[in-house]
């Protein structure tokens, strides 16, 4: 069958046959299909089915039909419906990836402690299909990697309160962004403060920015040190968030 190239992600390489999809294999890749066979088995089926390798050796995953969240963002994104239906997916995520967070596996990214669940490390609009304005899928999972919840959440946070430096007109006015934060949490079912999910977003920044200036030194490419230094802007403009949360 004929091979269409999937548009929108970081690489070519990503391919659609028939109701398939197929991508380049690492030697995370068992994990990340022993991740998502568990999480179909608990009834998480809004992530794709793998279906092994083909004759290339790359893997094989079930093609989820939609429309994938890329940038520029619809406007229909910022509904509290999708931020919801967001919180509450990410928890049944978490929740059936427990019990392979202290199994033993290879996965691309490092853990982080304390370990509680599987990351999917990406969690947002772009790695999220949508149908109809209604998350129906959670794709590209294979940058998961053991870690606590609240370093999922605060990623998707970040991507879909947003609490970045945002040109999207569309994208909510910073007086409703805690509101939308509030919200978040409260659909994910877990007793995080605000302070301590802007505090991990922060962390998630740094994190970010120091991973993007290896990819700038080892690509050669400038636009990643762009990318790593807005990722440190909105680090401290997390951390000041954080301090107008403190303050009388």
């Amino acid at each position: 069958m004929d091979e269409e190239v999937l548009a929108g992600g970081n690489s070519s390489m990503v391919v659609r046959v028939g109701d398939t999809v197929h991508r380049p294999a690492g030697p995370w890749t068992p994990a990340v299909h022993q991740l998502l066979s568990t999480l179909r088995a608990a009834g998480v089926t809004a992530v794709p089915e793998p279906f092994g390798m083909d004759e290339q050796g790359r893997e094989v995953l079930s093609y989820l039909p939609g429309i994938v969240g890329n940038y520029p963002l619809p406007s229909w994104i910022w509904s509290s419906t999708i931020l919801h239906e967001a919180g509450s997916l990410l928890r049944r995520v978490h929740d059936a990836s427990a019990p392979l967070a202290h199994a033993a596996a290879e996965w691309q990214l490092p853990a982080h402690e304390p370990i509680e669940v599987v990351c999917l490390n990406d969690v947002a609009p772009y790695n999220m299909v949508f149908q109809d304005g209604h998350i129906t899928g959670l794709i590209d999972v294979d940058m998961a990697s053991p870690g606590p919840r609240i370093w999922d959440l605060a990623y998707l946070a970040y991507r879909l309160v947003p609490l970045g430096e945002y040109a999207d007109p569309d994208a909510p006015d910073w007086d409703a962004r805690l509101g939308r934060l509030d919200a978040l949490i409260r659909s994910y079912g877990h007793e995080f403060d605000q302070a301590a999910v802007l505090r991990a977003a922060a962390h998630r920044m740094e994190d970010l920015a120091v991973f993007t200036d290896q990819r700038a030194a080892d690509t050669g490419r400038n636009d990643f040190l762009e990318h790593a230094a807005l990722y440190r802007r909105d680090r401290d403009r997390l951390l000041d968030m954080i301090a107008s949360l403190k303050a009388p």
